[in-house]
């Protein structure tokens, strides 16, 4: 079959939800995929912000493969070990003492939001409101949704969850006036505004969030979904900031593309959680904790959070010398390998189509934001092809 067969099946039979590019992709390997037709592909998307090893690392795809002959699934009515392996492997590299397993990063923040709620609730907070950002980006369930300050997303769905409040990114008097009236439980931000446009605060803003929560003793919570798990040259992108939250979500690279998410929390947070009051059928199950486990052992052994802080300062360097007067890339922001190139003019997704016709996947985040977020595994190789194809795109449009 060939892309545009690939295309009418899905057209056909998936409720109309993605506006999905006519190509299909049948086989991948490192930064590298190819489609349908037999075309390659430089990733420089990984399935946003997903395959950070890379596309089948092959420690990734013997662990895989190895537990799916093992033993797939019981339940957790009885204990999981890989489970009770992969919470002690990441509150090691985290600030965290606890850790619940979901399937996503919706799932993830679902969790994180009715801990808080628990938390308030055994505290006896009066309130039970959580303050999060304009033009953040939390999850597609009826509360995730509610959460993301973007009404674009909320407005087809009310009535929605209560319960919320919205403030401007990087703005900690707004953030301050906000929890006046004594009703506010917890501060839900992403470090970085991924969906958002790789909006990065300002350096004082997030010690200041901090700050602010343990003034009023309320819970912060940091949505590192897209930016945890060394994408922004960092374990995690709290650690930029030289503070810690109270919680903490995760998802996209930890599977290295199978589904699995995580909240996890210091002890006296977690501990407002009792027998009952959540849980996932799928969360933590075996499949999806092999394929964690072999992926947070090829980022340690292969030093990929290393070698995004590295290539990602290669990459941002690259992209700004890029910027001249009257073209098209007037600026570039992010960190590690989360970046965004800022347009002069709305042609992000005229941009992206052309560069998908050469072989180079990115995304428009923006109709003036060129989002790039390649897999660790880059080298400066794989940078410069992918930055001469922008710029033959950028040459023809221009």
């Amino acid at each position: 079959m060939t892309n545009q067969d690939y295309a009418n099946l899905c057209s056909k039979y998936l409720m109309p939800t993605y506006r999905s590019a006519p190509v299909a992709f049948v086989r991948g390997e490192g930064a590298y995929l190819w489609d349908a037709d037999g075309n390659r592909y430089l990733d420089f998307l990984a399935g946003i912000a997903v395959c950070s090893t890379g596309h089948c690392h092959p420690r990734v795809v013997e662990a895989i493969r190895a537990q799916a002959g093992t033993l797939l699934h019981t339940s957790n009515l009885y204990c999981i070990p890989l489970a009770g392996e992969l919470a002690r492997k990441l509150t090691e590299v985290s600030f965290a003492d606890r850790c619940f397993l979901a399937n996503s990063g919706a799932e993830a923040n679902e969790a994180a939001i009715k801990l808080t709620r628990r938390w308030a609730e055994k505290h006896g907070r009066p309130g039970r409101v959580i303050i999060t950002a304009e033009n953040s980006f939390h999850g597609r369930t009826l509360a995730t949704v509610t959460a993301t300050g973007q009404e674009k997303y909320r407005k087809h769905f009310v009535p929605l969850p209560p319960g919320f409040r919205y403030v401007p990114y990087n703005d900690i008097e707004a953030l301050r006036a906000a929890c006046e009236d004594g009703q506010v439980c917890a501060v839900m931000l992403e470090p970085i505004q991924a969906e958002g446009g790789v909006v990065v605060p300002d350096e004082d803003y997030l010690p200041a969030v901090r700050g602010l929560c343990d003034e009023l003793g309320i819970l912060l919570i940091l949505d590192e979904v897209q930016t945890g798990l060394g994408r922004t040259g960092r374990w995690f992108a709290y650690q930029h900031y030289d503070i810690e939250p109270d919680i903490m979500t995760l998802a996209k690279a930890l599977g290295s593309g199978v589904p699995i998410g995580a909240c996890l929390a210091r002890e006296e947070v977690a501990q407002a959680f009792e027998p009952g009051d959540h849980a996932s059928t799928f969360g933590g199950n075996y499949l999806a904790c092999a394929a964690a486990l072999a992926t947070l052992e090829v980022m340690q052994d292969e030093g990929l959070v290393e070698r995004a802080a590295r290539m990602g300062e290669y990459l941002l360097g690259r992209l700004r010398e890029m910027v001249a007067p009257g073209g098209l890339i007037c600026g570039a922001r992010g960190k590690g390998l989360l970046v965004a190139a800022l347009l002069s003019k709305p042609r992000a997704r005229e941009i992206e189509r052309a560069c998908r016709e050469r072989g180079l996947l990115l995304n428009a985040v923006a109709e003036d934001k060129l989002r790039l977020a390649p897999p660790l595994i880059i080298g400066e190789p794989e940078v410069e092809e992918a930055l001469a194809i922008l710029g033959q795109v950028l040459a023809e449009i221009q």
